[in-house]
């Protein structure tokens, strides 16, 4: 290299280490400015998140930037850094379903990002019972897959354990299998969460049509084995190759793309209305002709749009059914409002499970 470029290279590099600098001269400013906003919060004894100004952030972020440095990129940075400042006004502890490097912990850095205190769990229900027990003050639960539907035991906790829904979180997941070596032909058994195996079922039955598969409590847990045994592949996230250093074998086999999966944080306390929400139900139907109906009908009248509803078998009572529904909006907003109102005269049973902000698709290869 020329003595003039090498000059030119090293004058830029000190620019750069000067701009460095003065960032975090500012993100310590920054968070001098959210411990402050929380000792005032505490005063008025306020909720620490505030969902509206968070959203109003990045709007206001995303149009001075007028697509100079990639947005994707921009807000990943800008949602650890609002979500590190959040967490030093009260570090949050986070329930899993562990081990670690499960796509439910990878959900939960998405989420929270790196600062807070993350506890593995053993199944959903022990996520559920950390909540409602106050022993965390959060917990990060898988919901449904774009692929394989509604995630039952999910639900079926919503109906055993009183929490709230404080928020969601969307991946587009891609799924990778490794080993301790990295090489197919070492595998003699595939093991992870039912889930990923049968969003796999294909590929599996096309590339390893004669190794069984062995269904396990997470991807972690898979993750786990295949550390332990040279002879067993899994089915896992990105974040437990690192975790866990195992070798990708093959990445990708999903059968289709776009495979999503959608989580829901769950807390003691729904937010404040962020101006693009959803609002979650439980609701048991009268025994009579036309009950369902009834209620779709008196929603569609109020202009409400419902995006999902579930039905699930009461434990204990025959042919005995509750629905979960959700519906854009937030409880206080005057027609989900009104439309809460009807449902409670309407039906036999009826329980708000939360309003909180929808959260915008983001991708991983996880």
């Amino acid at each position: 290299m020329k003595s003039e470029q090498k000059k030119a290279l090293l004058s830029v590099r000190d620019n750069i280490d000067s701009i460095d600098n003065r960032i975090l001269d500012l993100l310590k400013e920054r968070l001098d400015c959210a411990k402050e906003i929380g000792r005032l919060k505490d005063g008025e004894k306020r909720a620490k998140w505030d969902p509206l100004r968070e959203r109003q952030i990045y709007d206001r972020l995303l149009t001075d930037n007028r697509d100079i440095f990639p947005k994707d990129a921009l807000k990943s940075i800008f949602h650890e850094i609002i979500t590190t400042c959040r967490l030093s006004q009260k570090k949050a502890v986070v329930a899993f379903l562990g081990p670690e490097a499960t796509f439910t912990h990878l959900a939960g850095v998405k989420c929270f990002g790196h600062s807070a205190n993350y506890k593995a769990m053993e199944s959903i229900d022990e996520v559920f019972a950390e909540v409602e027990k106050g022993r965390t003050q959060y917990g990060i639960v898988p919901v449904e897959n774009s692929i394989e539907g509604a995630v039952f035991s999910t639900l079926d906790c919503f109906m055993k354990y009183k929490v709230q829904i404080c928020g969601e979180e969307q991946l587009e997941i891609s799924h990778n299998l490794v080993c301790q070596s990295g090489n197919i032909e070492d595998i003699q058994t595939v093991a992870s969460y039912a889930q990923p195996l049968a969003q796999c079922r294909e590929w599996l039955r096309k590339h390893l049509p004669s190794v069984p598969t062995l269904p396990v409590f997470s991807t972690g847990a898979a993750a786990q084995m295949a550390v332990n045994n040279p002879n067993i592949g899994a089915i896992a996230s990105s974040l437990a190759i690192k975790t866990y250093e195992l070798q990708v074998v093959v990445k990708g086999i999903e059968d289709y793309r776009g495979n999503t999966t959608r989580f829901l944080i769950i807390g003691q306390q729904s937010p404040s209305r962020s101006g693009q929400d959803r609002t979650s139900l439980l609701l048991g139907l009268m025994d009579r002709p036309g009950a369902l109906n009834e209620i779709l009908t008196a929603l569609s009248n109020e202009n409400i749009n419902l995006v999902k509803i579930e039905s699930r078998p009461i434990k204990g009572k025959q042919w005995k059914y509750l629905f979960f529904l959700d519906m854009l909006g937030h409880i206080e907003d005057e027609k989900i409002k009104r439309g809460c109102d009807m449902l409670k005269s309407q039906c036999s049973y009826f329980e708000w499970l939360g309003s909180y902000p929808q959260r915008e698709q983001s991708s991983s290869d996880s």
